[in-house]
């Protein structure tokens, strides 16, 4: 798992990446649940966003730009982007929600993060992208299958309080990187603390 830590304020992008080409084993070394913990708590200012606005937002930018994908950034991307987040990959099985078995470790260490003291009672957006290619329409319906097979697998399987969290597919409307919006550091899904 390749994470990093963003900014000197100590932000990092929590992206979960789809398919960046690592192999499982080198990826759960280099990952923590300390680091995991350590980017997500603190004290940050209250943003009110909820997951039903993103989700409109995303659609109502598809029917303004419909065609080729807008680089106009969705208004509330400047409010996520205050809020503490962390990147990490999990890989799915090819236009598919499923995730793959060697990903579940990664859950497992992301649920782990999330059981302690320190992130308990908190709200997190489980925010899934997509790259570029296909239909943007049903690039925003992939992304939210995806989003809410991370949210049931913490729930169901590692028993993360469903209360603590929320899928919001975005699609291909938040590229990581506008300049390759084919590129696989597109396919990612976000987990962003939005406070108590």
């Amino acid at each position: 798992m390749k994470f990093n830590t963003l900014l000197p304020t100590g932000l990092a992008t929590f992206a979960v990446v789809f398919g960046l080409g690592l192999s499982a084993v080198n990826a759960q070394t280099a990952l923590s649940r300390n680091e995991i913990i350590n980017s997500l708590q603190g004290a940050q200012a209250k943003v009110d966003i909820s997951a039903d606005d993103l989700r409109k937002q995303a659609l109502e930018q598809i029917k303004k730009y419909p065609g080729d994908n807008s680089t106009e950034v969705l208004p509330l991307a400047a409010k996520l982007a205050q809020l503490r987040q962390f990147n990490l990959e999990i890989t799915f099985d090819f236009d598919s929600d499923r995730i793959r078995p060697e990903s579940y470790e990664t859950v497992g260490i992301i649920a782990d993060a999330l059981h302690t003291p320190y992130l308990m009672g908190q709200t997190f957006f489980v925010v899934g992208h997509t790259d570029a290619k296909g239909d943007r329409e049903y690039n925003l319906k992939l992304s939210q299958r995806r989003a809410d097979a991370i949210r049931d697998a913490l729930v169901t399987t590692f028993r993360v309080p469903a209360g603590m969290l929320e899928a919001v597919g975005l699609g291909e409307e938040q590229l990581r990187d506008p300049s390759k919006p084919n590129a696989e550091i597109n396919r990612r899904v976000q987990l962003i603390n939005v406070g108590f």
